[in-house]
């Protein structure tokens, strides 16, 4: 069984780019490289901040979706592990 996995690129403009692989220093070259036409190509050069493992390719896919629908700040917290803010921003805020 392969293990696959989701990354966090942080590009030079400052965004973050979430991906998901079977390879991650081959994904991480072919960013570095722009042999995949994709959003970091405008934004080289880019570094590898979160890596996270995988039992299956579905799975992985799943987190990838999940984490780009995520705020900067979210984002941020999960590159750190830090889990009680990744919580405190999993929160829905209703005041006004």
């Amino acid at each position: 069984m392969n293990t696959f996995y989701v990354y966090i690129l942080r590009c030079n403009d400052g965004s973050y780019y979430v991906g998901h692989t079977d390879n991650v220093e081959a994904r991480f070259l072919a960013h570095q490289q722009k042999t995949l036409p994709c959003y970091t190509n405008s934004r080289l050069p880019v570094s590898l901040v979160f890596v996270q493992d995988f039992g299956s390719r579905t799975e992985a896919f799943s987190a990838e979706r999940q984490i780009k629908k995520w705020t900067r700040k979210k984002k941020e917290a999960l590159i750190e592990k830090n889990w009680k803010k990744v919580s405190l921003y999993s929160k829905k805020s209703f005041s006004k």
